[in-house]
Formats: C-alpha cells, sequence, structure tokens
C-alpha cells in the first residue's frame, strides 16, 4: 500500500500520522525541524507548544473546547493521550508539561511501525507521484510552500499577528505578596482549586501599571506587516490596555473569584495569574499576557507587578506572524484542495485557533486521508458534534451564501455558537416554569454536548476499523 505523506510535525501533522498509521495505513511524515527552524520553535521535537500550555477547559458538559477534548478521546486521539498522561495543575482546565508532552508524542510515533518520520523540509509543491498528503504545515509555514499554494490557487493566503507570553521562574516569585489559589477555588484534571499564582494590585498600582504598557517600546512591523490584523483570541496585553482603562481588569486581570489571604479584608483591583507551565512547577506563565513589547521593556514594566518585581524569566514574550488559508472558497467539505485534490489541509493553517482545534482538525484529516486511501467512504463528522461544527466554520459548510458574495473569514476557537440550533427548547420546565439567565444557558450547553456525543457516538461506529 502506497503511504500518505503528511508534511508538518505540529499538533496537526502528529494527530493526523497517528490517526492514518492506527488504521494500518503508512504514513511519511515529513517535518523541517530541527534542520530547519522556525521564529516560535525552539526544539525539534513533534508538537511542540511554542505559546501556552493550555489546551484550556476540560469540561465536557458545558464548554465547547472540553467537548472537543471528549470526543478526541473518543477516537482514539494521540494528542489528548499524551496530554492527559503529562497534566500539570490548572484549575478546571486541562494543561501540561510542554517538554513531556512535546517527548511522548515524538515517542509514540517514532516508535510506531508504519511510521516514517523524515527531518526535511518540503520547500515546494510535493512530488507528483505523492497523490495523498496532508499539509499541516502550521501558521508558521514556510515561504516557499506558500508560495506554491497561492500560485495553485491564485488566492492570496490571509495572515493575523499571533503572540507569546512570558514564563518566569517561580522561585524568583515572592510568595509573601502572592498566593496560590485558583479562582472561585475550582479544582480540575490533577488540580487542587490551588493552582495559579496570583499578584494583587490596588487602583494606583493598576493604573501605573497600564501607563506603562501604553508606552512601553514594543516591537517594529516591517511595511508589509502593518495592515495583518491581530487574532481577537490572542491580543497583546499592551494592544488590550490601548482599547480602555478597564480592558485588561474584565480580561486577564479580572480580581472575581479570588481572595487575598494576605489581606483577606482588602478586595484586588486587578490580579495577574501565573500558571504552572511544567511538571516540576519550577516555571509559570503569565496567563493573558501575551505582548509585542521589546524583551529589555518586557523586564521593566512585568517587574512593577506585586509580587514579581524580582521575577526572573526563562522565556520572554514575543511576535510572530501566522499564515492561514481562506479555506471556505479553497476547501472541499473533506479539506481537499479544491483545486489540487491530492493535497489535503489540516490544522491552524487551514483557519481554526488553538492547540485542541488544530489538532482535532488533523485527527479528522487523518480519517479522510486513511478512508480514502483503503477505498472507503470519506464521510465527514456531524454537524451537531465539536468535530463537525470546527469543519463547518473551516470549509464553509454552515455559510449557505459563501459563493453570493464577499466573506471575511477569520480564525475560530471551537464554541457552541457554532453548533447547529437543538430542535427542541430546553427552557420549559416539566412543571411548567421556565428557565432563565445562566440556568437557561447552562442547559442548552449540557443539551448540545449530550446531543454531540451521541452523534459522534453513532458516526465513529462507521469509521474504519483500526489495524490488528
Amino acid at each position: 500500500m502506497q503511504p500518505v505523506h503528511v508534511i508538518g510535525g505540529g499538533l496537526a501533522g502528529s494527530e493526523a500520522a497517528w490517526q492514518i498509521a492506527y488504521r494500518g495505513v503508512p504514513v511519511v511524515l515529513h517535518e523541517m525541524r530541527p534542520g530547519r527552524a522556525t521564529a516560535a520553535h525552539k526544539t525539534g521535537g513533534l508538537a511542540e507548544l511554542v505559546c501556552s500550555n493550555s489546551f484550556r477547559s476540560d469540561d465536557a458538559a458545558t464548554n465547547a473546547v472540553g467537548l472537543l477534548h471528549a470526543e478526541m478521546r473518543r477516537l482514539g486521539s494521540l494528542i489528548m493521550r499524551a496530554g492527559d498522561a503529562n497534566q500539570v495543575p490548572a484549575g478546571g482546565a486541562l494543561a501540561v508539561d510542554r517538554d513531556a508532552f512535546s517527548a511522548a508524542v515524538t515517542q509514540a510515533l517514532d516508535g510506531h511501525p508504519l511510521i516514517e518520520i523524515v527531518r526535511e523540509e518540503i520547500d515546494g509543491l510535493p512530488p507528483d507521484d505523492w497523490d495523498n498528503v496532508i499539509v499541516a504545515t502550521g501558521p508558521l509555514t514556510s515561504a516557499a510552500m506558500a508560495e506554491a499554494v497561492r500560485n495553485i490557487t491564485g488566492e492570496r493566503s490571509l495572515a493575523f499577528f499571533d503572540a507569546i507570553a512570558p514564563i518566569v521562574h517561580r522561585d524568583s516569585i515572592d510568595m509573601g505578596v502572592a498566593w496560590a489559589q485558583s479562582r472561585y477555588d475550582k479544582s480540575g484534571p490533577g488540580g487542587s482549586g490551588a493552582d495559579y499564582l496570583n499578584c494583587p494590585l490596588d487602583r494606583d498600582r493598576y493604573e501605573a501599571f497600564v501607563d506603562a504598557l501604553v508606552a512601553a517600546e514594543t516591537v517594529a512591523f516591517h511595511d508589509w506587516e502593518a495592515s495583518t490584523p491581530y487574532f481577537d483570541g490572542c491580543l497583546p496585553v499592551e494592544v488590550m490596555a490601548e482599547r480602555g482603562r478597564d480592558t485588561l481588569r474584565w480580561g486577564p486581570m479580572k480580581p472575581v473569584g479570588l481572595t487575598n489571604p494576605h489581606r483577606p479584608d482588602e478586595k484586588p483591583y486587578a490580579v495577574v495569574q501565573l500558571r504552572q507551565d511544567n511538571r516540576l512547577g519550577t516555571l509559570f506563565n503569565m496567563v493573558g499576557f501575551q505582548t509585542k513589547m521589546k524583551h529589555a521593556e518586557q523586564v521593566r514594566v512585568f517587574r512593577m507587578i506585586p509580587g514579581l518585581e524580582q521575577a526572573e524569566f526563562a522565556r520572554l514574550g514575543g511576535i510572530h506572524r501566522n499564515t492561514f488559508l481562506d479555506s471556505p472558497r479553497l476547501l472541499d467539505p473533506t479539506l481537499r484542495l479544491k483545486a489540487m485534490p491530492r493535497l489535503r489541509f489540516a490544522g491552524q493553517i487551514t483557519g481554526c485557533e488553538g492547540y485542541v482545534e488544530s489538532a482535532a482538525i488533523g485527527l479528522v484529516a487523518g480519517l479522510f486521508a486513511a478512508a480514502e486511501r483503503r477505498g472507503e467512504a470519506v464521510v465527514p463528522p456531524p454537524a451537531t458534534t465539536a468535530h463537525g461544527a470546527l469543519l463547518g466554520h473551516i470549509t464553509g459548510g454552515h455559510v449557505v451564501t459563501i459563493d453570493a458574495g464577499p466573506r471575511s473569514f477569520q480564525p475560530m476557537n471551537v464554541n457552541f455558537g457554532l453548533f447547529p440550533p437543538l430542535e427542541r427548547s430546553v427552557v420549559k420546565l416539566p412543571g411548567g416554569g421556565r428557565l432563565r439567565g445562566s440556568a437557561k444557558t447552562a442547559a442548552r450547553k449540557q443539551a448540545l454536548s449530550a446531543r454531540a456525543l451521541a452523534d459522534l457516538d453513532a458516526w465513529r461506529g462507521a469509521l474504519p476499523a483500526a489495524a490488528e
């Protein structure tokens, strides 16, 4: 049997390769690192996490990304298996030791008898005799590959900037000021309810901090980068500060659900949270503090935060340009490039945003490629599932007017707004009353999740069987 070629060893490519091999189809996984580095990667490991170490909420009942976690686990996801095995405390979220996670994925793929890992850059279109290819080159796709795709499609790829948060050495944080607590004392996978370190600011310190952010010297963009938009889910902290003086207080620095044990009678005006970044608990990342400030400015400004006056940084923040396709116009419902169907795309280059979403699209791309190679029907997941809803956003399957006129396509995290509405209302109670407010919202999300998992199980039963 001829192999499927997967280009890119990030989360999407790694998951795609695993799913293909799991179904008895040989795979050649091409990864250019460490021979060719990127602006954000630091190692040659597969599935390296370059920004946060969090896979976000693990709540499958009322959170769309938690539902995506649950679906991926049921589909035998390697990414979720490695994440679960290498989790670190993070309240209600699933966060991982980034190095151990990457090592686990690399070891699993390297040890699979049907997977060959080739360390090379594919610097243009794949050879003509590669008839089944998954391009999972991520948001940092090489210029040569991006140019090759533009030449095929006649379309210009869209782009946005993504920013990285700093990581602080735990022993440099002043615990006489900071304290350990999860918001509302919520525990999660591997957590205790005290999984974040919290640094409080009173009003004067907060106002001074915002002033410093707004005035800080930032990385200068090239002329060709000047009009590239940010992704709203990953805004630099100084950009948030520019949008209004209270933006941070209602965003990553919101003070709710926390009590300062050092001053229990004083409610903080704002709080900076740090989340454990490795299993040893020696490194913590600054939650929501992606930045494009110059390195010296980061050290100066972030040491204004109470508890971080002597902070030592294991990694400072940064910024890089991400590239993604105008997927609703360029890709078919099974992620194949319409202009060249032997190429299938997966991961963040398709316009999904987030680690888990990227891996999930890699997962379905792998299923599609395996079915195609085995001569079996390629059946997309139901639109009612998290995988199907995300696929619908990418391929435009949920937008009936996609060809009627211009539409701005932007990366998006999975969310319940992408799901088809429920057929029956969940707001009516058996006694005749009606749910309202947060109870109504929670009931709706629980119903969407229950429907998704039931429909996923039915679809899963029709998938190609695993190899013996």
